[in-house]
């Protein structure tokens, strides 16, 4: 049996200023691009359905072609990401 509790930290009191908005999108397609570029390293290609086995996957596209529900898995990891930085102490910034 596994005992496994996800136990991330509560960033629940930050809130992200309005600048870093524009920034959870940006992360979000670079997350699917590196997600893709894994996949595809690994031997998957595009299929209609999910196939372990032969290694076929229906979100290898591009990003604008992906479920909005997909992209917004991919904005939450995003957005959760920048919480973490900024309950850590960073700073963010843009030179």
């Amino acid at each position: 049996m596994n005992n496994y509790i996800p136990a991330p930290v509560d960033t629940s009191d930050i809130k992200l200023p309005d600048e870093l908005l524009p920034l959870i999108e940006e992360m979000a397609r670079n997350v699917h691009e590196v997600w893709s570029q894994n996949r595809i390293r690994d031997g998957w290609t595009y299929g209609p359905e999910r196939d372990d086995v032969n290694k076929k996957h229906p979100c290898l596209v591009r990003y604008d072609d992906l479920p909005e529900s997909e992209k917004e898995y991919d904005r939450a990891t995003s957005q959760e990401t920048l919480k973490l930085i900024l309950k850590s102490g960073f700073k963010i910034s843009k030179t």
